[in-house]
């Protein structure tokens, strides 16, 4: 069992502050140690981002929206982020960040989170103007649906946007 505590003693994205593993604790028959890991405020922020961001795809790209071009638009963003996301989740999560001190990785979630959220607000709002029912009433639902992520994600980007900037203005200063 693997317990996630979170809380915002730092903001920078990536900063896990430490894993415990609990032996101590009596387990049940063939399960795992209980493992609790503490990580920051906005590293919380990119599970949404994997999960809301495939709906919005995945609602899309069950219809036919290569007839619309402003469609074409939203799946490019949303594709493009999701793959990203799912890049950066994975550096975080297996601590590569570590080993490349090279890399500024706090300039580098501010961009990624940065020009995230201003494309995927401009993919929202194409994706919500786009979506009549005068176009296919067969797609509406999905198309409204993926609207609504695809703001959410906008939102999610946005926070994370703002706790890159803290987290790249303390670093800065120092």
């Amino acid at each position: 069992m693997c317990i996630l505590v979170c809380y915002s003693g730092s903001s920078h994205l990536g900063d896990v502050l430490r894993t415990v593993e609990y032996n101590d604790i009596p387990n049940l028959p063939g399960s795992s140690p209980v493992t609790v890991t503490c990580c920051s405020g906005a590293d919380i922020l990119l599970q949404p981002f994997t999960v809301l961001g495939l709906l919005v795809w995945t609602l899309i790209a069950g219809t036919e929206y290569f007839l619309y071009p402003a469609f074409g638009w939203v799946m490019f963003v949303a594709v493009f982020y999701w793959v990203l996301t799912v890049f950066f989740l994975i550096i975080y999560m297996t601590m590569t960040y570590t080993r490349i001190p090279q890399v500024p990785w706090t300039m580098v979630g501010l961009c990624f989170n940065g020009s995230a959220f201003v494309l995927y607000l401009i993919a929202a709002i194409v994706d919500a103007s786009s979506v009549t029912k005068d176009l296919d009433n067969h797609n509406y639902n999905s198309w409204a649906a993926s609207s609504f992520f695809a703001f959410v994600v906008t939102s999610c980007y946005a926070g994370n946007t703002y706790f890159s900037f803290i987290s790249w203005r303390s670093r800065t200063l120092q």
